[in-house]
């Protein structure tokens, strides 16, 4: 059993499924009214409190009966381009609260994981997080993962921590380095995801996948008002002449993608790639001597290209949710992709709750 502390998105509630795990979720506890209408519609079964964390009571915690915590504190006060102010931050109470609570339990929970944005690990949040655990008697180990890792064709780089309550060992021998790379000793079983995908693997089999020389690739497939307003926006000359030597271009067959952030689809720099969906136009050729050409000589050439974001059902793939998650239909493609912008990668993180409970 599990409670689960997430505060944008409905990510954990797939990694029982992803980690090859039997679990229940007991709770999960979040505020955000949009995450919360997404969570209830893919699982109407699970007890949500749409309240703080900190409005919950060491009683009412020890009333769940949970083995794990899954959590992912608000990231805001510790990002690199945020004013990290770290514990003084009021965001951080929820995180803090749960340290507080958590020696004061009736029975501590078998096995913790925690996700952030990398400059966790230097926080005076992440100190006070493992003079926690010490004190508690939990073993316990820190990450920085990306997706890459596992051959993932996505770059997302995050804080991890696994815990596990003594006398319980790890399977691998924990340091107390962060480690960049997940530990792989002989009683871990083979990776039996075969070959990485490309950025625009897709296994539900759902319409919209085509093929070039053998290999598959997805185009756009949404409502009719998305497709025109999708097809005006990625056709806007003025977008294209202002971000084309800015924007991460990568083509359906790449290994790579860059960061999806909440920000996509409504900023362009260093808010994710965008997908060159004409495959027979050389990008070299596109963009070679763009500079020395008149703007309206740009525009014909770069629209060769035919770039387009990814859609959010493609960015859902990446992050690993199974083909059964959806969103409900009220939810609007710019709350779409904020909530997979603030989501992490399904894939990856079962693969560490299953390195932490073996």
């Amino acid at each position: 059993m599990s409670i689960v502390n997430r505060d944008s998105d409905v990510t954990f509630q797939l990694l029982s499924h992803s980690s090859g795990l039997s679990a229940e979720v007991v709770a999960a506890v979040d505020v955000n009214t949009t995450a919360n209408e997404v969570y209830k519609h893919n699982f109407p079964d699970v007890y949500l409190w749409p309240k703080t964390i900190e409005g919950i009571t060491a009683n009412e915690f020890n009333s769940l009966d949970f083995d794990m915590i899954l959590m992912s504190p608000p990231c805001q006060p510790f990002t690199r381009i945020g004013l990290q102010g770290d514990i003084s931050d009021k965001r951080t109470q929820s995180f803090l609260h749960i340290l507080d609570v958590l020696p004061r339990l009736n029975k501590l929970p078998k096995y913790i994981l925690l996700e952030n944005v990398k400059g966790f690990e230097s926080s005076c949040a992440r100190n006070a997080l493992v003079e926690t655990l010490k004190r508690c008697s939990y073993r316990y180990q820190e990450f920085l993962l990306s997706p890459t890792c596992l051959g993932i064709p996505n770059s997302r780089l995050r804080y991890f921590l696994i815990a596990k309550a003594e006398p319980e060992v790890f399977i691998f021998k924990t340091t107390d380095q962060v480690l960049e790379v997940i530990p792989c000793p002989d009683v871990v079983s083979p990776s039996k995801e075969g070959e990485p995908p490309t950025v625009s693997d897709d296994k539900s089999s759902e319409p919209g996948r085509q093929s070039h020389e053998g290999k598959s690739f997805l185009f756009k497939m949404e409502t009719t008002e998305h497709l025109a307003r999708k097809q005006s926006q990625d056709s806007d000359a003025s977008v294209l002449l202002r971000y084309a030597m800015l924007m991460d271009i990568v083509t359906p067959v790449c290994r790579r993608s860059g960061c999806f952030t909440k920000g996509y689809g409504h900023y362009v720099e260093g808010t994710g790639s965008v997908l060159q969906s004409s495959p027979d136009v050389e990008m070299a050729a596109v963009f070679k001597s763009l500079d020395s050409l008149s703007d309206e000589e740009k525009v014909r050439r770069l629209l060769k290209l035919r770039l387009r974001y990814f859609t959010p059902r493609e960015i859902a793939n990446l992050h690993g949710f199974p083909a059964h998650f959806c969103f409900p239909q009220k939810t609007t493609l710019k709350q779409r992709y904020r909530l997979l912008g603030n989501s992490l990668n399904v894939r990856l993180v079962g693969r560490l709750i299953q390195l932490m409970v073996e």
